[in-house]
């Protein structure tokens, strides 16, 4: 059992703000972590990166892990989508464990990663591609999302051609081509300036409630973790470890204005109380 498991939310300050416990078993829908831990050997010796973690993702749930840099974060990402395999514990999505890569995740990273000699449509089109799926199913459907992110009449232009937040809503679409029940996305706006990064967490939060996808994010900034979420891990340092689970009392959908809320104010100020300086992550 996990340290945020054993709090008492009752003892705590702010009763709305609701430390809380994994709520599904195996064989559930979404992502289930039991005893999941990672440590790296190296020349110098065994270098931990992740504590045994356990810890269920609903379906169709907006899950946020915010954690300071170093605490295993990514390579919690990794061993999720497959890319990486965990030393310890199983991991279980829509009820399969993950023993290597697989279909059922889309990844966004941090950079848009387009490649500059294609233009975007042929950009989202890359996992059709490489799969060797149907092109004729999946070219409606990548118009489609294109269309639905704001970037209908930009099919044909290249990369450099777009704004950085633009590039990154077609690395969205490229993740979303193939139709997963899971996107995993690793600080996806971190490279954006602070109005664009807001748009974009408005803009993601539309695309989640449409498609109905299950989303985990990683992000280093506890306001955007506590305005897009539905659930917020709280990490240690490293070897990262649970400090906490929080529960948003935000309702849906959300608007900017929610981080007016003093319920928003609250839990932010929560979660940094989690941490040596108020200012570190953001």
């Amino acid at each position: 059992m996990t340290s945020a498991t054993r709090m008492n939310a009752a003892t705590q300050p702010g009763a709305h703000l609701r430390l809380v416990q994994d709520r599904a078993g195996s064989g559930t829908p979404g992502i289930k972590l039991s005893g999941v831990s990672k440590t790296y050997r190296s020349r110098d010796g065994d270098v931990p990166s992740l504590r045994p973690l356990d810890f269920h993702i609903n379906e169709g749930e907006f899950f946020v892990v915010v954690g300071p840099s170093g605490c295993g974060k990514s390579t919690l990402l990794k061993m999720i989508s497959g890319l990486l395999a965990p030393s310890t514990g199983e991991i279980l999505v829509e009820g399969e464990p993950v023993t290597k890569p697989h279909g059922n995740v889309g990844i966004v990273f941090q950079n848009s990663l387009l490649l500059p000699w294609r233009n975007i449509l042929s950009n989202v089109m890359l996992p059709i591609d490489m799969k060797q799926l149907p092109r004729d199913k999946y070219l409606p459907r990548a118009k489609e999302l294109l269309k639905m992110v704001g970037l209908e009449g930009f099919e044909k232009k290249l990369p450099w051609q777009l704004s950085g937040g633009m590039q990154q809503r077609a690395s969205i679409c490229r993740a979303l081509v193939h139709d997963p029940k899971i996107m995993l996305m690793d600080e996806p706006f971190g490279a954006l300036d602070a109005m664009t990064r807001e748009r974009m967490n408005v803009e993601l939060m539309r695309i989640q409630r449409e498609t109905g996808k299950t989303v985990l994010l990683i992000t280093h900034s506890i306001p955007e973790a506590v305005f897009l979420a539905d659930r917020v891990l709280v990490m240690t340092e490293r070897p990262g470890a649970i400090a906490a689970i929080y529960d948003v009392p935000l309702p849906r959908p959300r608007s900017l204005d929610a981080m007016a809320d003093p319920a928003f104010t609250e839990l932010v100020q929560r979660i940094r109380k989690h941490f040596f300086t108020q200012s570190a992550l953001d």
